[in-house]
């Protein structure tokens, strides 16, 4: 399966206070994965293979639970060609 783009903001059910503080442990599940990604200020984007991604959204809708969330509102976007799609493709003319 070629590698695609995935991109997900969480919206974690928190006090506004700590809404920051449990969004960043959403990204540490990211972080730690082992995938290509980006942290941008509104979703956080990644490439790789959809069931990986889709299984690091659930992990990182975990961590924010975990993290004293109620509820978390995930939007998840999701770019796919059968040839593959790149994050740099998508940037190289603005970098």
């Amino acid at each position: 399966m070629p590698n695609i783009n995935v991109s997900f903001q969480v919206v974690p059910m928190v006090t506004e206070e700590r809404c920051y503080e449990v969004v960043d442990k959403a990204i540490e599940v990211v972080q730690q994965s082992g995938v290509k990604y980006e942290v941008g200020p509104m979703e956080t984007t990644m490439e790789g293979e959809l069931d990986e991604l889709l299984k690091i959204i659930k992990k990182a809708q975990q961590a924010c639970i975990d993290s004293g969330a109620t509820r978390v509102v995930t939007y998840i976007k999701i770019d796919y060609s059968p040839k593959g799609v790149t994050m740099a493709e998508k940037v190289a003319k603005f970098r």
